[in-house]
C-alpha cells in the first residue's frame, strides 16, 4: 500500500468556546492539484495554517508524507512549501539574494544552496532577473518569485493560497501552466474562490463549510453540483438555437427576444472567443456578451445544504 502523502485525522480546532474546525479527515495519496475551497470563516485558514506547521490543532493528527507534524514539525516542514495569499517577499533584496535566504531558513545543506537556486529560477522563469531588486518587479514576477521560494527545497507538498490573486489574464495563464508543471512532481493543494481556476486546474476537490467537510470527491463529481455558466449574448442577425449549439463548449440555449439569447457552456475559458469567431464568419453581427457565471458561494450553500440532508 502507498504512503499518503499528506493525512489529516480527525483534526479539529478551537480558539475560545466555539469549534473553528470540527472532525476534518483529508487523505491525498498521489501527485495531484487538490482544491482545498471555504467561504470567509469556513475553516479553511484554520485548516491551512496547522497543515503547514503555524498553528497547533486542539485535536486530531496531520502527517506529511508519514511525518508526524506534532511530534516531529521541523522534519515536517522541510516537507512543506507554502505560498500565502500575501508573498512573504522582502522588496529590498535582489531575487538570488531572497532566494538563498530562503533556502537556508529550510535548513538547506549550505552547499547544496546555489544550485537548488539556480535550478528553481530556471523552473519559475525568473533567471534573467537574478540581480534586480524585487520591488523594482512585475506583479506576475513576483509571484513567480514566490512560488520559486515554495519549491526551492523540494517539497513533497506545496500549498498555494489564491496564487493568481490580482494578476492580469496574461500573469494568470503564465501561472497556472507554472502550477501544472509544479504538480508533475508534489502534491499541490491550491486554494482560490474563483471557480473557473478551480476546475481548470484541479483533480480533487477538498470543501470545507461551517468547520467540516461537505465535499471530497473528484473534478468530475463536483462538476455534478454545479449548473452549466452561462453568458447574455446579443446578436443583430439572430442564428438559430442549432447553429450556436455547435461551437464547441456550447451545452444549450435559450432565446429571450429576437436578438438577445442565454447560452450555456461548459465553463471552458475560449469559449467567449469562440462566440466571437462564429459570428464573424456566419455574419451574426455580434453586439455585447454579458458573463453570467456560478460564484463558488453558491456551490458553498449547495453542498452545505446537501451535507445536512444527508
Amino acid at each position: 500500500m502507498n504512503k499518503s502523502i499528506v493525512k489529516i485525522e480527525g483534526l479539529s480546532h478551537r480558539y475560545t468556546a466555539n469549534w473553528a474546525i470540527r472532525d476534518i479527515n483529508i487523505d491525498i495519496g498521489r501527485t495531484s492539484i487538490v482544491g482545498l475551497l471555504g467561504s470567509n470563516g469556513a475553516g479553511k485558514s484554520t485548516t491551512m495554517n496547522i497543515l503547514c506547521g503555524a498553528l497547533k490543532q486542539t485535536e486530531g493528527n496531520v502527517f506529511i508524507n508519514g511525518i508526524d507534524m506534532r511530534g516531529d514539525p521541523a522534519l515536517a516542514k522541510k516537507e512543506i512549501g507554502f505560498l500565502p495569499q500575501n508573498p512573504p517577499l522582502y522588496m529590498d533584496l535582489t531575487v538570488d539574494e531572497y532566494l538563498r535566504y530562503c533556502a537556508g531558513l529550510r535548513l538547506m545543506p549550505r552547499q547544496a544552496i546555489p544550485a537548488a537556486v539556480a535550478e528553481v529560477k530556471e523552473r519559475c522563469g525568473i533567471a534573467h532577473f537574478s540581480e534586480r531588486l524585487i520591488k523594482n518587479l512585475s506583479g506576475g514576477y513576483r509571484q513567480r518569485v514566490g512560488i520559486a521560494q515554495a519549491i526551492v527545497h523540494k517539497p513533497r507538498v506545496v500549498v498555494l493560497d489564491e496564487p493568481t490573486n490580482g494578476l492580469d489574464p496574461n500573469q494568470v495563464i503564465e501561472v497556472r501552466a507554472l502550477i501544472k508543471e509544479i504538480a508533475r512532481e508534489r502534491v499541490v493543494i491550491f486554494s482560490s474562490h474563483i471557480l473557473s481556476e478551480v476546475q481548470l486546474l484541479c483533480q480533487e476537490i477538498k470543501m470545507i463549510e461551517n468547520g467540516r467537510i461537505v465535499f471530497s470527491d473528484t473534478m468530475d463529481a463536483f462538476n455534478n453540483y454545479i449548473e452549466p455558466s452561462s453568458m447574455l449574448v446579443h446578436f443583430g442577425n439572430m442564428p438559430v438555437a442549432q447553429e450556436l449549439e455547435k461551437i464547441p463548449g456550447v451545452i444549450n440555449t435559450q432565446m429571450l427576444t429576437e436578438r438577445l439569447v442565454r447560452v450555456y457552456f461548459n465553463g471552458d475559458q475560449d469559449i467567449t472567443e469562440r462566440v466571437v469567431t462564429a459570428s464573424v464568419q456566419h455574419g451574426w453581427r455580434l453586439r455585447e456578451i454579458n458573463l453570467e457565471k456560478n460564484s463558488v458561494e453558491e456551490v458553498f450553500k449547495q453542498l452545505s445544504q446537501h451535507s445536512r440532508q444527508s
